[in-house]
């Protein structure tokens, strides 16, 4: 298992008129989590990208248990559980900034080599980070 956590201040544009963040910008909490978890690995999206790799998302599971509200610090807990193939999970929780769960999503990617279009395995140099950074559980 590889896991991080980011931080994230929700601002006053990502919040419906209740001052709840509108359920559309979870994703985009979410894509900042798994950059930081690349980051984490000592790669970043962007080289991924300059490799010939992309990533698009797959599946998308989210479960709200508490709104997140405008100008709280939102603690992101990211993990992969499951060393990837041609797919790759990553598991979230949201914790607001008194340490209570909120949410609870998942998004599946696969991994697609750009010149063609073509879904391949987790590249090597990708995995090779991974396996160095993997903790059994």
């Amino acid at each position: 298992m590889i896991h991080t956590n980011t931080s994230i201040r929700v601002r006053y544009a990502e919040t419906d008129p209740m001052r709840y963040v509108y359920y559309g910008n979870y994703a985009t909490y979410f894509e900042v989590a798994r950059v930081e978890l690349f980051r984490s690995l000592g790669i970043s999206y962007d080289e991924i990208e300059k490799m010939g790799i992309f990533l698009p998302v797959s599946e998308y599971k989210i479960k709200y248990l508490k709104p997140a509200l405008y100008d709280q610090i939102l603690h992101i807990k990211t993990s992969i559980k499951t060393k990837p193939g041609v797919r790759i999970i990553f598991d979230y929780e949201i914790y607001n900034d008194v340490d209570e769960k909120i949410t609870e999503a998942s998004t599946t990617l696969f991994f697609l080599r750009a010149n063609d279009n073509k879904i391949i395995k987790c590249p090597d140099f990708l995995m090779k980070l991974i396996e160095k950074k993997w903790i059994n559980v």
